[in-house]
C-alpha cells in the first residue's frame, strides 16, 4: 500500500515585546498613518537580546505539543526553514532537537527565505511520501530584527520575529481523506537577487557591490513588480494540477511581506481578499515564519475546518516562490 503524508499538529509562538508604528516613530521618520497606508502593519513583536531563531521554535513546538498532545520523542527528521539561524553552524535544526530532547532525529536548516516554510513541507512530503521518513517535524521561523537596519525606514518599518511548526507525518492511502498534500508549483529567478539580499562571505553579486554591512537591504518597488506578475500565474498552476480552479479554493495564505502586495495579488488573481489569511497586522513580516503564523492563528480562532482547501503561497528573497495546495485535516 502506498504512503500519503498529512499536517497532524500545529504551534506557533511570537516573542513577547511589542514594537507599535508609534515606538519606531521615535527612531525614524515615519507615524502609524505612513506605516499602515502602505504596508497595513500596525505592530511586530521582536526577539530578546539573547533570544533566537531555535528559542522560538522550540517554543512553538512546545505550543503544539500542549494543543494536541502529540509526542516529539519518535521524530525522525527535523526541518528549520529560516535565513536567520542563531550560528552559521551547527544548524538551528540541531539546536532545536537539543532543545526538545529528540533522540536520533535528522536535523537541517532550509534557507528559501520567505518561501521557506512552504518549501519545507514539500520537502517533508515528498520524504514522508517516498517512505524515507514517517514523522517530520517542520520549522517556519525567522528573528528578522537582528538583521534590520533600525536607522533605514523603509524596511525597518517592516519586519518581526517568530515562529510556526507542523508535524508531518505518514498515513497508509486507503484511509479516511488520502492524501493532504495535492498539488505544488516552485520557481525562481537568481537574477532578481540583487532586489532583497543580506550580506554575507560576498561582498558583490554578479559583479554588483553590495551594501548593509550584514543587514536586509530591500528594492520594495522590485520585489513588488515581481510578486504582482508571479504569484497570480504561479496560483493557477497550482489550482490546475489538482484540476481545480481559484474558485474551489476555501483559503488563500500567501506570505505576509506587505499587505498592499496582497491586495495587488488578490486583485490580479481575481481570489477574494475576504478569503485570504495573513499575520502581518500585529506581527510583520516574520519571513518564513508569516505562513504558519496566519494559519494557526485561523485554526485557533476556528476560520480552518477539516476538510478545507488551503493555498498556501510562499514568495521572496532568491527571488523565489512556492504554492502548496493542501486539504486540512485537523
Amino acid at each position: 500500500m502506498s504512503i500519503s503524508a498529512r499536517i497532524t499538529a500545529i504551534g506557533s509562538y511570537v516573542p513577547e515585546k511589542r514594537l507599535s508604528n508609534q515606538d519606531l516613530q521615535q527612531l525614524v521618520d515615519t507615524n502609524d498613518e505612513w506605516i499602515v497606508q502602505r504596508t497595513g502593519i500596525k505592530e511586530r513583536r521582536i526577539a530578546g537580546e539573547n533570544e533566537f531563531t531555535s528559542d522560538l521554535c522550540a517554543a512553538a513546538a512546545e505550543d503544539m505539543v500542549r494543543r494536541y498532545g502529540v509526542a516529539l520523542g519518535d521524530v525522525d527528521l527535523i526541518l528549520v526553514c529560516t535565513h536567520t539561524p542563531d550560528l552559521p553552524f551547527p544548524s538551528a535544526a540541531c539546536l532545536v532537537q537539543d532543545k526538545l530532547g529528540i533522540p536520533a532525529a535528522g536535523a537541517m536548516d532550509l534557507n528559501a527565505t520567505c518561501a521557506g516554510f512552504v518549501y519545507g513541507l514539500h520537502t517533508a512530503a515528498g520524504l514522508v511520501t517516498a517512505g524515507l521518513n514517517r514523522k517530520v517535524l517542520v520549522f517556519g521561523a525567522d528573528t528578522m530584527s537582528k538583521i534590520t537596519d533600525y536607522t533605514d525606514r523603509t524596511t525597518c518599518i517592516l519586519f518581526g520575529d517568530g515562529a510556526g511548526a507542523v508535524l508531518v507525518e505518514a498515513a497508509e492511502d486507503g484511509a479516511e481523506e488520502g492524501s493532504a498534500f495535492l498539488a505544488h508549483h516552485m520557481d525562481s529567478d537568481g537574477s532578481g537577487g540583487r532586489h532583497v539580499y543580506r550580506t554575507g562571505l560576498a561582498d558583490s553579486l554578479n559583479g554588483m557591490p553590495l551594501l548593509g554591512n550584514g543587514r536586509t537591504v530591500q528594492n520594495g518597488r522590485e520585489v513588488y513588480r515581481w510578486a504582482v506578475s508571479e504569484v497570480p500565474t504561479g496560483m493557477q498552476k497550482v489550482a490546475e494540477k489538482a484540476g481545480l480552479s481559484l474558485a474551489d479554493i476555501r483559503w488563500f495564505i500567501p506570505h505576509s511581506a506587505n499587505l498592499r502586495i496582497i491586495e495587488s495579488i488578490c486583485e490580479k488573481s481575481g481570489y477574494p481578499l475576504e478569503q485570504t489569511l495573513y499575520s502581518l497586522v500585529h506581527f510583520g513580516n516574520t519571513s518564513a515564519a508569516s505562513i504558519p503564523l496566519a494559519l494557526n492563528s485561523a485554526v485557533r480562532e476556528n476560520r480552518i475546518g477539516r476538510g478545507d482547501t488551503l493555498l498556501l503561497y510562499g514568495f521572496g528573497a532568491g527571488l523565489v516562490q512556492a504554492g502548496l495546495l493542501l486539504r486540512w485535516t485537523l
